[in-house]
């Protein structure tokens, strides 16, 4: 295997994930601030439900707004973030508007039934049957109710992948609809010229990275890369790398530790998208990626033909070298969470420890590569092989392995169950935990 000689930065002061989080968070309180400011100039002619509920609304669409953006793929965000943090706030902020859009239509709905002492039923038949847009936004919360409740922990351990993404997919239905009822019935942003403005802009910008990060950087990247697959190479019973390649591969910004949304343009899996990470370092010529046989899909990797189109969309995910904050690094991988580790291994200066966990040394994959990395690298490797109890990578076990890891980075990739336990475990060790990266590899939106 050969590697390729890089300059790497020194571990970076100012931590990028904070700066990205800060800026979010501003951002968000920054626009709040500005619809409260457009909502109370006009002053308040309703009574106190309707005021209420009014306000709620305008959250909700800023907050609707607000998820459109996290749900961009933008690249500057997904590099310093992640896509795990990102998906996590995504379902936060949903469960925030969901909560926010409901208490906008049961406070609207009694604020005009008050005064006219009409039941709460025959009130919201009657907004629908007489106020522009109301229908649409009825229909657009119910949209997002069963979108909630799909999305509740119990409902998605019980659902198909492709069966809550093509029910997720109504969201962008559900905003349409929101949104033109906003426009419709709303007032607050039709008080004034500079109040149009602003909603207009808010919502281009919201659209306008939707529209950047999910379709014009995926489709401008493969028509200037072209990939194709060059190679498919068996590793085990189970488990195949393909390689990649394509033109200006060097001006492609991918780094060790990041994954992509990988589609075979072959006849029978042309709509099916997976997401791998890389497992080598990108060197500017090729990509590869190593999976193991999980289902139909994995399984077909295997027999793709040298030639096939790849269409791919990323890189995504901030499991990479941007976030070290100490010299040397600990690695801990489980299974066939080696991919990314292995190519962060080829990229990674200073001292490393790689810890794999296995269930039996057949299980090792890329066993070879990584003894001959860690020979080149000056690294540290640990097989650990054997059943799952005992538990292999307890405290007692990783310092012994490790004694000085509190004073390193450690990156972790591995079956959810063992990536909680060791995260668990460097607590206990005291790492702080700006040094622990680890990532999902999970997609927002």
């Amino acid at each position: 295997m050969t590697t390729v000689e890089r300059v790497q930065p020194p571990p970076t002061v100012v931590r990028p994930k904070v700066v990205a989080r800060t800026g979010l968070y501003a951002l968000l309180a920054t626009n709040a601030v500005v619809v409260t400011v457009f909502f109370v100039q006009p002053g308040f002619a309703s009574n106190a439900l309707i005021v209420v509920g009014r306000l709620a609304g305008l959250y909700g669409a800023l907050l609707m707004a607000f998820q459109l953006l996290l749900i961009a793929r933008l690249p500057w965000l997904d590099r310093r973030i992640g896509m795990d943090r990102l998906t996590s706030w995504h379902r936060w902020v949903g469960f925030g508007l969901l909560w926010t859009l409901l208490g906008h239509a049961v406070f609207i709905i009694f604020g005009y039934a008050q005064p006219s002492s009409a039941g709460p039923v025959d009130e919201l038949v009657e907004l629908a049957t007489t106020v522009e847009g109301v229908l649409r936004a009825i229909v657009a919360l119910t949209l997002i109710l069963v979108i909630g409740a799909v999305s509740a922990r119990f409902a998605r351990r019980r659902l198909a992948y492709e069966t809550w993404h093509f029910i997720h997919l109504y969201a962008y239905v559900a905003v349409v609809l929101a949104f033109t009822h906003q426009v419709a019935a709303g007032t607050t942003f039709t008080s004034s010229s500079a109040a149009t403005a602003y909603w207009w802009g808010l919502w281009g910008m919201a659209l306008g990275s939707v529209f950047l990060g999910r379709v014009v950087l995926p489709v401008w990247r493969n028509l200037r890369h072209q990939l194709r697959v060059s190679a498919v190479v068996p590793e085990s019973d189970h488990v195949v790398s393909v390689y990649i390649t394509g033109r200006d591969l060097d001006r492609l910004p991918a780094r060790a530790g990041q994954f992509f949304l990988w589609r075979f343009l072959t006849k029978d899996r042309w709509w099916q998208a997976n997401p791998f990470s890389l497992s080598a370092a990108p060197d500017g010529r090729g990509l590869r990626l190593t999976a193991k046989t999980a289902g139909d899909g994995t399984a077909a990797l295997r027999h793709l033909r040298v030639g096939t189109r790849v269409f791919a969309e990323g890189p995504y995910g901030a499991f990479t070298t941007l976030h070290r904050t100490r010299p040397d690094t600990l690695l801990i991988a489980g299974g066939v969470g080696i991919t990314p580790i292995r190519a962060l291994l080829e990229e990674l200066y200073g001292h490393v420890v790689l810890i794999y966990r296995v269930a039996t040394d057949r299980d090792a994959v890329l066993l070879e590569e990584l003894q001959e990395l860690a020979d080149v690298r000056g690294a540290e490797l640990h097989l650990v092989t054997g059943p799952a109890t005992p538990d292999k990578l307890a405290p007692r076990e990783i310092a012994r392995l490790v004694p000085d890891v509190a004073e390193r980075d450690v990156f972790v990739c591995g079956p959810p169950g063992m990536t909680g336990a060791v995260l668990r475990t460097l607590r206990d060790l005291g790492v702080p935990k700006q040094q622990i990266h680890a990532e999902r590899f999970s997609l927002a939106g």
